[in-house]
């Protein structure tokens, strides 16, 4: 599997800034959450989406152990260590020491990370030392269409 151009990664992404914080949504400029943004990316830069998202409640992370984006992440991009990560990367972030990675980001440079969050909706922003630490896994766009 060959990895998607991360320019096109981060160019998509970033027209999805701005868009309104919306659960179980993935419409640029009308509404997402955070795993939104990235089935918006995946449409844009990828193809059509590979499976289809159940609907999930708000606290759907909190029980259980499997890592449910991780194992779906895995099963369709390419996965790297978090020392690895380049602009383009997907981030699965822990919220909670234990707890399973249930939030999602995508690297725009070095320090830098675009996601959706609750009242402040699709943001780019720093990717502090605090998020830096809660980074549980990474996985690449795979490139499936096209040149």
């Amino acid at each position: 599997m060959t990895a998607a151009d991360p320019a096109k990664v981060v160019a998509s992404a970033r027209r999805w800034v701005g868009t309104p914080y919306h659960d179980q949504a993935s419409v640029r400029g009308v509404g997402c959450d955070c795993l939104g943004v990235v089935r918006g990316v995946w449409r844009e830069v990828v193809g059509p989406e590979p499976f289809s998202i159940p609907p999930y409640s708000r606290d759907w992370g909190e029980a259980g152990p499997r890592e449910v984006l991780a194992e779906g992440a895995r099963a369709v991009m390419i996965e790297l260590e978090p020392a690895e990560a380049g602009p383009g990367a997907l981030l699965l972030f822990r919220m909670a020491p234990l707890a399973i990675a249930k939030h999602v980001g995508i690297l725009t440079g070095a320090d830098r990370f675009i996601h959706a969050y609750e009242r402040l909706g699709v943001i780019e922003e720093p990717l502090t030392p605090l998020w830096r630490g809660r980074i549980a896994f990474v996985f690449l766009f795979p490139r499936l269409y096209g040149p």
